[in-house]
Order: structure tokens, then sequence, then C-alpha cells
């Protein structure tokens, strides 16, 4: 799958280099990101949604839990 913005390819870069050693300290938490700046970690999805709006405001920015494999959703 190709994604078209920039921003968001280097977000889920920068989340893939670190997620080693992000999972150490904050291992499900959910970590917010916008382009080469990381905003913290957060407890929850809603935590750090509101972090990342309140940090970026409706600039792009991602919200990615620190897991060392991403869940696989299936909806039939």
């Amino acid at each position: 799958m190709a994604i078209g913005n920039s921003t968001l390819r280097d977000e889920l870069r920068l989340f893939e280099t670190n997620r080693h050693k992000w999972l150490l300290s904050h291992q499900d938490k959910f970590v917010v990101i916008s382009g080469t700046t990381v905003a913290g970690f957060y407890p929850d999805f809603p935590s750090a949604y509101c972090a990342g709006l309140a940090k970026f405001g409706f600039r792009d920015f991602l919200v990615k839990q620190v897991c060392a494999e991403d869940p696989v959703y299936v909806i039939y």
C-alpha cells in the first residue's frame, strides 16, 4: 500500500525506528508524533488524541500504540 502523505511516511518511519526502545519504557501506551516531533506517551487513545490536538491543532499527527506487533483486525 502506497502512502501518499510524506509526513505520515516520516512519522511511521520514526515509530518503527524507535519501537524496540519504546517497548522498554512505554509498552502498550500511545505515542503522538507529528513530523519528527514526539509529543509524548499516553495511557489510552482518547488522551493521546486530545494531547495531539492541543499540541498540533488540526495539522497531521499520528497516534499509535507501542506494541511488539501491530494487532490485526478482521471485519466480516
